[in-house]
């Protein structure tokens, strides 16, 4: 190729590389151009929105600058009328309280006043009361001084000693005074009676509600049937020995009458009499009958009956729920099964009182079981009464402590249900009520007619030994005494003194199952004849 040409084109080459470049710059320098032109329209157009934004802030800022304002000032007004409300109330508050101590001020002026006339008035009287001090001692000194006159004229006159003078006048007192303290008596009476007769009532009919047992009354004498007349010859034996050797081995009476098919045991102790009856059966029924073998007989009865107390004794503990007797206590409250008071079996009669000493101790809020223990004890002592000397309370007292009975209140209860001692707790009185009524329901006991009829004559014969009593009658089986007094000599607040004198006496003077009412009658009668 020719060099030239070469040249040439090397040169046009590098023409249009430069103008290329050339190109590009001027390229370049027109977009940096345009691109000015258009950043300054933008920026004034932001610059003119941001004005806009800014002015609309501003004027939002001042609407919100003078809403908050608006409203700091209505609340502000708002807290001032409550302030204003809250100190005109606290105004009238103190104008009140200023009200009220003015008020309290008069009434304790008034009270001053009063009390200054009050302490006048008390000087007045303390003087009166000296007065009257200084008249009444001088009255006794002359009431002294005409006593002394009275008691020498009364020497001089009647010739009598000072102590007889002294019982003469006393006497006289007493005469004078005897209406005052009747009425006194009467109105104590009443008063006791009206607190206490509601609820005794209540408490002594729900005792007797609750318990209801059966009665169960024996007597003294016990009849043993026997098949023939030929049986009653070989039961009292050759000269009567077979007799005599069963009322020795067993310590009965035993009666053979004519009397056909029965003889008659009578004995006060029933144990033994239970031994007998019990002997003669089998006897009887054995045929056999001679002194050796009524011995035998005898003593395996005695030997069945002890084992027949000790279980009695055992179950009538278990019935009342009794524990931690000892063995003896309860062999002797069996053998209350065979003894009888009035009719009135004892070991039923024992656990009757307990389960009623129970109900009355729960309604007055003691401890009933403690109770309970109490009166199922109280006729211990009638189990060996008959072998010991004294009374049955004082002897089942010393039984029961001797075998293991610490509680004070239930050896108090035997020792006292009959009053022999001091009631020293509240369980005494308690099994002393429940004694008294399982005693004195209908049918509980009864007693012969001789001592029934004596009974009846002793009560009559107390009334009318009583002063202004003109007749005294017994009644529903001596169970209450009524008695017509003198109107004339006996006021009706001294009816009163003498019902209560002739209860007193009874009780006493007299023994009986139970209780007895007094009733003291007292009437006046005007009587006139129209003609």
């Amino acid at each position: 190729m020719n060099p030239g040409v070469l040249v040439l084109a090397e040169m046009s080459a590098g023409t249009v590389a430069l103008v290329g470049v050339l190109a590009l710059a001027v390229g370049i320098g027109v977009g940096f151009w345009i691109s000015r032109l258009l950043a300054a329209k933008s920026l004034s157009a932001a610059k003119d929105e941001a004005k806009r934004i800014v002015e609309a802030a501003q004027a939002e800022a001042r609407t919100a600058a003078e809403k908050t304002r608006l409203d700091a000032e209505r609340e502000a007004l708002q807290r001032k009328e409550k302030l204003d409300a809250e100190i005109e109330g606290s105004r009238a508050e103190l104008r009140e309280t200023d009200r009220r101590l003015g008020k309290r001020e008069d009434g304790l002026q008034k009270k001053e006043d009063a009390i200054a006339a009050r302490d006048a008035e008390l000087s007045r009287r303390d003087e009166k009361l000296q007065a009257r001090q200084q008249a009444i001692e001088e009255r006794d000194r002359e009431v002294e001084a005409l006593i002394r006159k009275q008691t020498e004229k009364l020497h001089e006159l009647a010739r009598l000693s000072p102590d007889q003078a002294r019982e003469q006048l006393l006497q006289r007192v007493e005469e004078e005074n005897r209406h005052e303290v009747a009425k006194v008596v009467r109105q104590v009476i009443e008063d006791a009676e009206e607190e206490a007769k509601t609820k005794a009532t209540e408490i002594t009919l729900m005792a007797i509600q609750r318990i209801a047992t059966e009665v169960t009354s024996e007597s003294t004498v016990r009849t043993v049937a026997i098949p023939s007349d030929d049986m009653k010859g070989r039961i009292i034996g050759r000269e009567g020995r077979n007799i005599r050797a069963i009322e020795r081995a067993t310590g009965v009476d035993i009666i053979v009458d004519d009397t056909p098919g029965v003889i008659v045991v009578s004995c006060f102790d029933k144990v033994r009499q239970a031994i007998a009856v019990e002997s003669l059966e089998k006897l009887v029924a054995d045929g056999r009958m001679h002194p050796t073998r009524i011995e035998e007989v005898v003593e395996k009865t005695r030997s069945e009956i002890a084992e027949r107390i000790t279980k009695f004794g055992k179950e009538s503990a278990l019935e009342v729920n009794i524990r931690g007797l000892h063995p003896k206590i309860l062999d002797a409250m069996g053998r209350l099964h065979y003894r009888t008071s009035y009719g009135q079996n004892v070991l039923r009669h024992s656990v009757e009182v307990a389960f009623l000493s129970q109900i009355i101790a729960d309604q007055l809020g003691l401890d009933g079981r403690l109770a309970r223990r109490c009166g199922f004890l109280h006729d211990i002592g009638k189990a060996m009464d008959h072998e010991m000397e004294g009374g049955h309370p004082k002897i089942g007292m010393d039984f029961a402590r001797q075998h293991g009975e610490r509680e004070e209140a239930v050896l108090n209860a035997i020792g006292g249900h009959h009053a022999d001692m001091p009631s020293t707790t509240f369980y005494t009185p308690i099994v002393m009520a429940a004694d008294a009524v399982s005693s004195a329901r209908p049918g509980a006991r009864r007693e012969s007619m001789e001592k029934y009829i004596q009974r009846l004559n002793e009560l009559q014969d107390i009334a009318l030994s009583f002063k202004g009593v003109n007749e005294a009658y017994a009644i529903q089986a001596g169970r209450e005494v009524r008695v017509m007094i003198d109107a004339d000599r006996v006021s009706d607040d001294e009816a009163f003194l003498i019902a209560h004198d002739i209860a007193k006496r009874v009780s006493d003077e007299m023994t009986f199952p139970g209780e007895i009412k007094v009733t003291v009658l007292r009437e006046t009668r005007a009587i006139e004849y129209a003609r």
